[in-house]
């Protein structure tokens, strides 16, 4: 129920938007996808254990010294692939993911915390937050200081961090932000976004999922544009 809520909110979406704007008007034109992380997260004999070094679909290696930041590798390999030219010219990837209990240290039980590597796209998505009521608060985004804290003597990077009191959430959407195809790093033409959802995307008393996400990436991606009611 908790750890599917970034998925959920990506489909919830995807399927209202396709639905309140058939023809992609109201959004600017272009392709709409939505690109589902989803793994069963359950004992194994093929399971990976720590120190084991995999290869992602990045093709960048990660160490593996954290068992239970398990949801990364499967995101990592979700933006590789969304990045990577399959899906043909992509302008914006938005990540949605319960990836860190870090976040609700850093933003509590209805913010979500959010990465970018684009100052206009955190603060439309902050503007989204508010006209959807899935408030957002911008996390620091530093590759130059976070990506060390992955530093593997025996693969590209380790799948956590080295300090646990260094800005986990941000760090770990840093990991996810190093798997980026290398034409969207650094390059202003193109944008990538960061939702950590662990926090608002389930009721602390009823344990149920509150559906966050899905109104905030309709506003998002309409750009605040009216939706012509039928």
């Amino acid at each position: 129920k908790t750890d599917l809520g970034g998925a959920a909110a990506v489909l919830g979406s995807f399927r209202a938007l396709v639905e309140l704007d058939q023809t992609g008007e109201i959004r600017g034109g272009g392709d709409l996808h939505a690109v589902l992380c989803i793994a069963e997260n359950a004992l194994g004999a093929s399971s990976f254990r720590p120190d084991d070094v995999l290869i992602g679909k990045s093709g960048l290696s990660m160490e593996i010294n954290n068992t239970d930041a398990e949801g990364r590798l499967v995101l990592a390999d979700g933006v590789a692939f969304a990045s990577g030219g399959e899906l043909g010219a992509v302008d914006d990837i938005i990540d949605v993911a319960t990836l860190t209990g870090a976040q609700m240290v850093a933003t509590g039980r209805f913010f979500a915390g959010i990465v970018s590597d684009s100052e206009t796209m955190e603060t439309e998505c902050v503007r989204a937050g508010k006209v959807s009521g899935d408030l957002c608060h911008p996390l620091p985004y530093a590759p130059e200081i976070f990506t060390s804290e992955f530093s593997s003597v025996v693969a590209d990077m380790k799948n956590s961090v080295s300090d646990r009191s260094n800005a986990q959430a941000s760090c770990a959407a840093q990991f996810i932000g190093n798997h980026l195809a290398l034409e969207f790093q650094g390059n202003t033409d193109k944008r990538w976004l960061h939702v950590d959802i662990a926090g608002p995307s389930t009721s602390k008393s009823s344990g149920r999922g509150t559906g966050f996400g899905v109104g905030l990436l309709v506003e998002l991606v309409t750009g605040g544009k009216d939706i012509p009611k039928e």
